[in-house]
């Protein structure tokens, strides 16, 4: 074992890999830790009310926005990795094909928002906020620099963003602000990113991009891409419309409450994106191995994500009460009941996240597209007859219910995908294989 690790220490693929791997994990990290936080003391501040409708316009405008990006971030990854002589075409047309998506997709927000119960305050929030969709277009240089595993770069440029953002918040939670301040600086976020995007390429000495464009290639990535667009829009609309129709149903503060429980349900989510992104390589390494030997390591990760999740549930249900109050303060009280229910979901996003992996090994990624898929209907009608009856606690069950559906028993549906439902089920009782 020593004499393999010395051996990976000299070797110079692992150590680069590992360097940039490592970036990356500490971005995220330090992203989650400093969003949390700052996002609850500014929860704190505006109040239920103010928090909710915040809470609104972003996630109604997330939801166009997953559109504007055209499914575009793997699949240019991937051509910048098989055809680097072409760096400048490939990057010069993603570019102008997301600043095409994004003048599209606030042209179709134009369209739908006066049919929303929105007032003027709001619907002018939510253009404001749909203006920053034009700054993600320079993505794509994040994109480079993972074709090239320079995730130090790209690290760099988003923690500035974010320690910028931080401070910012925390001066206007200081100055007592307006809340439209608070909506300005969802634009700051993606402004500041794209300069910092645009610097970083610059002082690498890469020539600009922006001027080419071919419409072959054009094609050629729309081609690739157009399932994931679909995924990307049905897994926002999965995680996101329970506060679109809470707002529509019953209003501004309900949202924010509800907010303040799903912010705090989610905050563990980074732990089965970081286990996966430590384990899976071995497991993809087993597969060479031996099936049974996938197989086993496979059965271990399942294990391993439902018990995480499921001591973090049961935690998160007793403290629930306790926790809001704390972090948020008295007038979020309600929320720690809704926490109590969202938290469970959380069983099933761990499964889904090492799953996807699976997925991906089997090349079955259509399967991801009908589960997230299914996964939004089913959220959109439960919501749609739970919220009149249940109140907010109604779009909590609803999130469980869909969650559970996306998942987890939609891989019961599918021969190919059937094995790997018995393997998440086997987890909870730390059985190795189905009997």
């Amino acid at each position: 074992m020593i004499t393999k690790f010395r051996a990976l220490q000299n070797h110079a693929g692992f150590i680069r890999y590992f360097k940039n791997t490592s970036w990356m994990m500490a971005e995220h990290f330090l992203r989650i830790i400093s969003g949390f936080f700052v996002g609850v003391w500014v929860a704190r501040y505006l109040g239920p009310e103010q928090f909710g409708l915040l809470s609104y316009v972003v996630a109604f405008t997330a939801i166009f926005g997953s559109i504007a990006k055209l499914g575009l971030d793997s699949v240019i990854v991937r051509e910048l990795v098989n055809h680097p002589e072409q760096r400048d075409i490939y990057l010069g047309t993603a570019f102008r094909l997301k600043v095409l998506g994004a003048f599209i997709v606030m042209s179709v927000m134009v369209a739908i928002v006066p049919f929303t119960s929105n007032d003027g305050r709001t619907n002018l929030f939510i253009f404001i906020i749909a203006a920053g969709l034009i700054f993600q277009s320079f993505e794509v240089v994040e994109f480079y620099f993972q074709s090239q595993v320079r995730a130090k770069i790209v690290s760099t440029c988003k923690v500035i963003q974010l320690s910028l953002s931080s401070l910012i918040k925390i001066y206007l939670v200081l100055t007592e602000a307006e809340l439209i301040c608070f909506v300005l600086i969802v634009v700051f976020d993606a402004f500041a990113l794209a300069v910092s995007y645009a610097i970083a390429y610059k002082i690498s000495k890469n020539r600009i991009f922006y001027k080419y464009f071919d419409p072959n290639i054009a094609k050629q990535l729309l081609k690739a891409s157009w399932p994931l667009i679909f995924a990307a829009f049905f897994a926002l609309i999965y995680m996101r419309i329970d506060q679109i129709m809470i707002k529509e149903m019953l209003g501004e503060y309900e949202v924010g409450i509800y907010s303040a429980a799903i912010r705090l349900g989610e905050a563990f989510y980074f732990i089965p994106m970081l286990i996966t992104i430590s384990l899976f390589p071995a497991i993809v390494k087993a597969k060479q191995q031996g099936e049974e030997l996938y197989k086993q390591r496979l059965q271990q990760l399942y294990n391993l994500m439902f018990w995480l999740a499921f001591v973090i549930a049961l935690l998160m249900s007793f403290l629930s009460d306790r926790l809001i109050v704390l972090l948020f303060g008295t007038p979020y009280h309600e929320a720690g009941q809704i926490l109590m229910v969202h938290v469970w979901a959380s069983i099933f996003v761990f499964w889904g996240v090492a799953s996807q992996r699976w997925l991906f090994v089997e090349n079955l990624q259509i399967l991801t597209l009908i589960s997230t898929a299914s996964g939004a209907v089913v959220n959109l009608l439960l919501n749609y007859t739970l919220i009149p009856v249940f109140g907010v606690m109604g779009a909590a069950y609803a999130t469980l219910i869909s969650y559970a559906v996306a998942g987890y028993f939609m891989y019961f549906m599918f021969a190919k995908s059937r094995e790997n439902f018995y393997m998440m089920s086997n987890s909870i009782f730390l059985l190795r294989k189905r009997k």
